[in-house]
């Protein structure tokens, strides 16, 4: 028996086909379970507080000399401008993955000169966000930065 092959049959394995991928498609996006996690599990809150960050990004745009960081193999250094009295100081530095939630970590700054090293032990090579929200003499500052350790 020979099948014939026309236009008709090519119109109909088409159409199964392609819903048979439609279908699959269906099957393994409502069966697998996705770990795609928010940088902040408060996102909205934070969103409302975003005003007060654009306040603290200024000041801190405002300073003779910046915020500025370094890899070594001890870990990441963060210089804070030399021209503050470091002791006054206070605030929190933040380290978010956006890979891996789990890795985020938060550190309190307590500074001994303008320099704090973040250790080798606490990072994973990649890709960080790193925010430094902090205060001088009563003032605000922030800086944040996407850095490759």
């Amino acid at each position: 028996m020979k099948i014939k092959f026309n236009w008709g049959t090519g119109v109909v394995i088409a159409m199964v086909l392609f819903m048979a991928f439609i279908l699959t498609f269906v099957y393994k996006s409502l069966t697998q379970e996705y770990t795609h996690d928010l940088v902040s599990e408060d996102y909205y809150k934070d969103e409302l507080l975003y005003q007060n960050e654009i306040d603290k990004l200024n000041n801190a745009g405002k300073l003779d000399s910046k915020i500025s960081l370094s890899n070594s193999n001890k870990g990441i250094t963060i210089q804070f401008p030399e021209n503050i009295d470091y002791q006054e100081v206070e605030g929190v530095i933040s380290f978010q993955r956006r890979s891996n939630i789990k890795l985020d970590f938060n550190k309190k700054i307590e500074l001994r000169s303008d320099r704090v090293l973040i250790p080798d032990s606490l990072l994973v090579s990649g890709k960080w966000i790193i925010k430094i929200d902090w205060k001088h003499k009563g003032e605000e500052y922030l800086f944040k930065d996407d850095w490759f350790y």
